[in-house]
């Protein structure tokens, strides 16, 4: 990111959403919507005199809210742009900040601004978000915390700078449960998330390096480290002192003295319930589509898996494009996905812009809706609602009108058209019928 910001050639829009897109490959409109920083990014110096005497502490987003920042504050400390914001909607109003800038940064009068540009292509990487599951005791005990907020514990730059410690009592925790496949597989979501094995082993092993007498147990269905030396990782995992339990976990409950937690779990390779007192519970969650994913779909109009996931071209032979010509996908947004298959992907995305970019033309096959039969329509517009793609208007004198462009070439509107105003080039009904003909005309004998 950092280096993306110092680049010339790329405009980083912060603290914003798109909020509109129309047009068409090599001329898309798009409205981005801006919403105030309440501190002047040109005016700021990143002094952090703001911080200092703003007197309302709110939890850390960025630490999972696992630590605290001001109201007034820095998101994190390679934030880009790197100024202070201001989380209006905890502000006391007090002003204190106000009086303390010496640069005349902070600003409260900012409103939402709206930035409308030309772009030739699109590629979307709005990433996943974790199913935040009230289940295991997540959310209830203190002491059961998921992968996230794990590796913000892990991270150097964390709320603990990278020391293992329990949310409940800052104690070092000496006998750790990691639990697998929370919300996932099963009739919440039905699909594997990819990297919750390996993610599991990697905390795992972290742990151990910090604290080696720690009993770590992992509960899994099955372990699902398919990769290039992922298998290998696992096993060293297992070397390394780790213990791997097959079979579900069935209960959890707190001691309310200790905060410890106690976990019922089955073994199904000796077929005995396990009861085991934790200090700490993980959970692996599993990965959803994310909000932005979910926003960014109905705002261009486009395809959702039955996850939420955006539907690309050909899940096998074309993962990358999308139905609509010219916006590409890139990353989780498609599917789960590890780090290294979502660099691929982000990479093909990229090359496929350059060929369009560097191209000053782009050819499309004609097996496009066409508007027949004019006098027939009843005007019931049953077409515009159907169409998909938001390729059909009704033009100035009340009548059909088909976009070339935006059409796709569905057939939803010829289906849906109950006067066979709106056909399918190539694929008219008249067409099919002569065909239907030819095929049962009776041949002359000999």
């Amino acid at each position: 990111m950092l280096e993306a910001n110092r680049e010339k050639k790329i405009k980083i829009h912060t603290l914003a959403e798109v909020d509109q897109v129309t047009g068409f490959i090599g001329n898309f409109d798009v409205r981005v919507k801006k919403f105030p920083r309440y501190i002047d990014d040109n005016k700021c110096n990143g002094c952090g005199l703001c911080a200092k005497v703003c007197p309302v502490v709110i939890p850390n987003p960025f630490d999972e809210n696992l630590s605290a920042r001001k109201v007034a504050d820095r998101s994190f400390v390679q934030a880009v742009p790197p100024t202070f914001d201001i989380a209006v909607d905890s502000c006391i109003h007090c002003y204190e900040c106000v009086a303390a800038c010496d640069q005349f940064a902070v600003d409260f009068s900012q409103k939402e601004q709206y930035i409308d540009f030309k772009v030739g292509s699109i590629i979307i990487a709005t990433g996943w978000d974790l199913y935040k599951i009230k289940k295991y005791g997540y959310g209830i005990f203190d002491n059961v915390i998921d992968q996230l907020e794990l590796e913000r514990i892990l991270a150097p730059n964390g709320p603990t700078l990278g020391h293992i410690v329990r949310p409940s009592d800052h104690k070092t925790p000496k006998r750790i449960v990691m639990i697998q496949c929370v919300g996932s597989r099963g009739e919440e979501n039905a699909h594997c998330s990819q990297v919750c094995c390996l993610l599991a082993a990697k905390n795992a092993k972290l742990i151990k390096s910090e604290i080696p007498d720690a009993e770590i147990i992992v509960s899994y269905i099955d372990m699902r480290c398919a990769g290039k030396d992922y298998e290998e990782y696992y096993k060293r995992s297992r070397e390394a002192g780790i213990i791997f339990v097959g079979g579900k976990v069935g209960n959890v409950k707190e001691d309310p003295v200790t905060k410890n937690i106690i976990v019922t779990m089955e073994d199904k390779n000796s077929g005995e319930i396990l009861e085991v007192i934790a200090d700490l519970v993980v959970l692996s969650s599993a990965t959803m589509a994310s909000d932005g994913t979910n926003q960014i779909a109905k705002v261009m109009k486009l395809e959702q898996s039955p996850e939420g996931f955006l539907k690309e071209f050909h899940s096998r032979l074309n993962p990358i494009s999308t139905k609509v010509p010219g916006v590409f996908l890139a990353g989780s947004c498609q599917g789960q996905k590890s780090i290294g298959s979502s660099v691929s992907q982000a990479k093909g995305a990229a090359s496929a812009v350059s060929v369009l970019v560097n191209n000053e033309k782009y050819k499309i096959e004609l097996f496009r809706a066409v508007v027949e039969k004019t006098d027939a329509c009843s005007k019931c517009y049953r077409c515009i609602e159907a169409c998909p793609y938001g390729a059909i208007s009704i033009d100035e004198k009340g009548k059909i009108d088909v976009s070339v462009i935006s059409c796709k070439g569905c057939g939803t509107c010829s289906n849906v058209c109950r006067s066979q105003t709106i056909q399918l080039r190539y694929f008219r009904d008249t067409q099919y019928d002569d065909y239907i003909d030819a095929l049962f005309e009776e041949t002359p004998a000999k």
